[in-house]
């Protein structure tokens, strides 16, 4: 349960609140829905840590570094398991809210303040949609996609497409040769593992095992190659 109130903004898309739970624990929330904690980032880590090592273990890293975009910054941890490779020599962060960006330039997040004066991150306020269409074609090795709690569990209703052969087909043309698509799901959702198969020729699903509190749950990576 949400307790003391860190900070809060509006924007046309509605409320966003970071708060303070009694332990201690950050959490975010969009419109009153839940979007991450403190506590559990096993996903978020796992997220980046099964692309990144997909794509260097079977390969030199790319002269000049692996780029990889990340849709979504959240509390971070996505990005700080990024910035853990010493292979990686760009990032770009894609993230709708001004506000997440600004809490994020300020270090309201302890675990992963110092990441804020990384020269190999560019935080891009804006659309997950509008940052690949950005993106020359053929230039980043790595996309991973953390907008949402999965295509059935929407923050906003308009981050529908993001999960659409369209989209998905938009982010492979961005990637070079071997670069991996990555995309994070709460819950199952075979209706993206058939576009990830049908962009990419085939998918990849690994279940990531979370506690939360009491409860032993899953959530779901899906990851697509070029």
């Amino acid at each position: 349960m949400a307790g003391e109130r860190v900070a809060t903004a509006h924007s046309p898309r509605g409320e966003t609140v970071l708060s303070r739970r009694e332990d201690g624990t950050l959490e975010l929330r969009v419109n009153g829905v839940f979007v991450m904690d403190t506590a559990h980032t096993a996903s978020e880590r796992a997220l980046a840590r099964d692309a990144l090592d997909a794509f260097l273990g079977s390969r030199k890293p790319p002269q000049g570094g692996t780029r990889v975009l990340i849709g979504g910054l959240g509390l971070g941890f996505t990005l700080h398991e990024v910035l853990g490779y010493s292979d990686v020599d760009g990032v770009v962060v894609s993230e709708v809210e001004p506000a997440v960006v600004e809490w994020f330039r300020q270090g309201l997040v302890p675990e992963v303040a110092a990441d804020r004066f990384d020269e190999r991150v560019t935080l891009h306020t804006a659309e997950i949609t509008e940052s690949v269409s950005e993106q020359r074609d053929s230039t980043l090795d790595i996309v991973l996609l953390d907008v949402d709690n999965g295509p059935g569990y929407l923050v906003r209703s308009e981050n529908a497409s993001v999960y659409g052969t369209s989209f998905l087909r938009q982010c492979r043309d961005k990637l070079g040769p071997g670069g991996l698509l990555a995309v994070w799901s709460s819950a199952p959702a075979p209706e993206l593992a058939e576009s990830v198969r049908e962009v990419f020729g085939a998918v990849e699903q690994r279940a990531v095992p979370v506690t939360l509190g009491s409860l032993e749950t899953e959530y779901h990576l899906y990851t697509g190659a070029n």
